[in-house]
């Protein structure tokens, strides 16, 4: 079974590692319009793409000794390298050691014995831009959040400048192929439609003939999607593509106590629950909803349960989502 999984940042790698439990034949797409932290830096100094998401990735399907992976998240201290992580000085040797990204990736893929390929979503050097409903735009994917909750505006769109940035030939190959297309988890507006505005991707993703999933986030995110409910994610992404690259929605309705939720909620965050009302305005659109607690909470932390959700979509078959793991609508995922 094929999967081609599009998105960024923390929510992709945490998927990836329940994923490679059922299946080795993994393509996580990753967005690569970030410019901030150390990946920014290197961006700006060696005129790469960001590997910040990347190497999150390839840890996540990597089959190597816990000591390596310490390794590949470790940051430095001090001096000019402060902040800056061993995971991405290695994918930045590996790059002008080979001369681009796609040798240089797999010959990291090898090393690492991942359980698939990581992929960037564009080869091109790309920033995001968002447009706000006043009429303001913020050029730059870090800036965007603290933009948006200073100027208490919301997101109307965002863009790749350039527009349009081509697709690596490996990608649109796997879409073709794939059983199973999977967006997100992950930032909304920075990781997950990023992927969508890359030239032919959204096409391609609605005329293929994979089982098309979206997972929703659990959390809201300040700057970036307030007070945003499950319904308002698939528009947003529908709205930035077209109705036919979300055949599934998989989305949380179980609530996280006070206690648990006691520091997003200081940072601004609310949890994102379906309800029977999304739930009709979805199979309305004749998208399917798949509901069930999704939540797993570790050091306190709110994360997918990666393992529950790759077992859900690891029993897809091309007629149906398998009956023992999961029914419809008001019914749950068990």
């Amino acid at each position: 079974m094929k999967l081609v999984v599009f998105g960024g940042g923390t929510g992709l790698s945490i998927l990836l590692r329940g994923l490679k439990k059922y299946t080795r034949d993994i393509s996580a797409v990753v967005t690569v319009a970030d410019n901030g932290g150390g990946s920014g830096v290197l961006r700006e100094d060696l005129g790469m793409l960001p590997p910040g998401d990347m190497r999150n990735c390839i840890i996540a399907l990597s089959d190597v000794e816990p000591t390596m992976v310490r390794l590949m998240q470790h940051r430095f201290k001090d001096g000019y390298l402060n902040g800056q992580s061993f995971g991405n000085l290695l994918i930045a040797a590996m790059y002008e050691l080979f001369g681009d990204y796609e040798h240089a990736l797999k010959e990291i893929g090898s090393i690492f014995r991942l359980s698939g390929k990581v992929l960037p979503m564009t080869l091109q050097d790309s920033q995001l831009k968002a447009y706000l409903d006043n009429g303001e735009c913020i050029l730059g994917e870090k800036d965007i959040p603290e933009f948006v909750s200073k100027s208490g505006c919301r997101i109307d769109r965002v863009s790749l400048v350039p527009d349009m940035c081509e697709p690596l030939e490996e990608t649109v190959r796997d879409i073709k192929q794939a059983d199973i297309i999977v967006l997100g988890p992950g930032s909304l507006y920075t990781s997950v439609i990023p992927n969508l505005l890359v030239r032919n991707i959204s096409d391609l993703i609605a005329e293929s003939k994979a089982a098309k999933f979206y997972i929703c986030n659990l959390m809201t995110q300040p700057g970036e999607t307030d007070n945003y409910n499950v319904y308002d994610h698939v528009s947003a992404i529908i709205k930035h593509s077209n109705r036919y690259v979300i055949d599934f929605v998989i989305a949380n309705d179980e609530l996280i106590s006070e206690k648990q939720i006691e520091n997003y909620k200081f940072k601004g965050a609310k949890q994102i629950l379906i309800d029977d009302e999304q739930t009709r305005q979805l199979e309305e659109m004749n998208i399917k909803v798949i509901s069930s607690n999704f939540v797993e909470i570790r050091k306190n932390y709110i994360r997918h349960d990666s393992d529950k959700i790759g077992r859900l979509l690891c029993s897809y078959t091309k007629e149906k989502i398998m009956p023992k793991e999961v029914t419809y609508g008001k019914h749950q995922a068990k």
